[in-house]
């Protein structure tokens, strides 16, 4: 459920973003309010989603995803130009999306068995 939390954060960046782009510095009224709205319920279910993934990974998949598809957007909707810098710049986030996906902390036995923000009580055999 907490990737599905992220997921629409992730719209909700690419919604405000958009709408960043169409409100022209602040300028017009309605897109201002609609990428308020979009960025505010962005940052809801990224906070939710990050109650059980892990900071790195969430924010990571958050920005990578959202850069990647804005960019998509940018080209597709606002007819903006891509060069090589661009590409290659994009390839290496992605790659980065996909090395903490595969083997970032939320990998590792201890994050498996123990739920993220939960103190871990160890138990000793010493007697004072």
């Amino acid at each position: 459920m907490s990737y599905l939390y992220l997921a629409l954060a992730i719209t909700g960046e690419l919604i405000g973003t958009s709408l960043l782009k169409a409100s022209e510095g602040f300028s017009k009224l309605y897109p201002t309010v609609g990428l308020i709205i979009a960025f505010i319920f962005s940052f809801f279910f990224l906070s939710i989603a990050m109650k059980t993934i892990p900071l790195n990974v969430a924010y990571a998949l958050w920005s990578g995803l959202g850069l990647i598809a804005t960019t998509i957007i940018s080209v597709l909707i606002w007819k903006e130009k891509m060069n090589v810098a661009s590409v290659t710049g994009i390839a290496l986030i992605l790659m980065g999306v996909i090395i903490l996906n595969l083997f970032g902390p939320e990998h590792s036995k201890a994050s498996k068995n123990e739920k993220i923000g939960e103190p871990t009580i160890v138990a000793s055999n010493k007697t004072e």
